[in-house]
């Protein structure tokens, strides 16, 4: 499904990513984990096309979509979900997830996305500014959904919200696991990662230094978030 190979992004003078490798199959899950500035979410920025690749490809089904503009990514099979939210304060709920919907959705539509995201449905003409973090956070997921995307990118989804607000993530993203959702996951949480990835990988300083089925993860956890997650 997406497969990244040597890539190498500069900010400026800054070598960011150096020569990342990363796969994530068909309706599996793979999660990034690392500590806060080792190129995570620029990995994902090169993906979207919101940064230019320095080298490196970025292959989606086989075609490579590295350095194209971001609404061919998205028209490509790309969802989106970044830091942040960056939902549209001023729209309301449904207005936030018609924005993206450039066609009718024919998998992932607005009443099936209610059914997933039943808060939602309640508050569907609250305006975006008067949504909780984690209402946020499920529209900003609906909004990359509507587009009945083939893989959507999650960055550091549980920033910020409370536990059992995280704990309800973690249910929904298994959900959509096992309906067939290949995703690709930022995470800082190691416990969410664990819990709803299929393969793990590790970034420091721009590379990946690890990457593992998640069984065999787990039999290395405690090696590994010594090595290269503690501070």
């Amino acid at each position: 499904m997406l497969r990244i190979d040597g890539l190498h992004v500069n900010y400026g003078h800054g070598h960011i990513l150096q020569g990342v490798d990363l796969e994530v199959q068909q309706g599996r899950v793979a999660a990034v984990l690392g500590r806060n500035g080792v190129g995570k979410t620029t990995a994902m920025r090169a993906i979207m096309g919101l940064v230019r690749p320095r080298a490196g490809r970025i292959l989606l089904g086989g075609r490579d979509v590295g350095g194209w503009a971001p609404h061919r990514v998205a028209r490509e099979g790309v969802g989106y979900v970044p830091e942040g939210r960056m939902i549209f304060p001023d729209l309301s709920v449904v207005e936030n997830i018609a924005v993206a919907q450039r066609v009718p959705a024919k998998h992932w539509t607005i009443d099936r996305l209610f059914e997933l995201f039943p808060s939602l449905g309640e508050r569907r003409r609250s305006r975006g500014s008067q949504l909780s973090g984690g209402e946020q956070q499920m529209l900003a997921l609906a909004r990359a959904l509507v587009t009945d995307p083939k893989i959507v990118l999650l960055d550091e989804p549980s920033q910020g919200l409370a536990p059992l607000v995280v704990e309800e993530l973690r249910r929904l993203l298994r959900r959509l696991r096992d309906e067939g959702v290949t995703l690709l996951v930022v995470e800082q949480n190691l416990r969410l990662a664990e819990s709803v990835a299929d393969s793990i990988y590790v970034m420091v300083k721009g590379q990946m230094v690890y990457h593992a089925p998640l069984e065999r993860f787990r039999t290395e956890r405690d090696e590994v978030k010594a090595k290269y997650l503690t501070l």
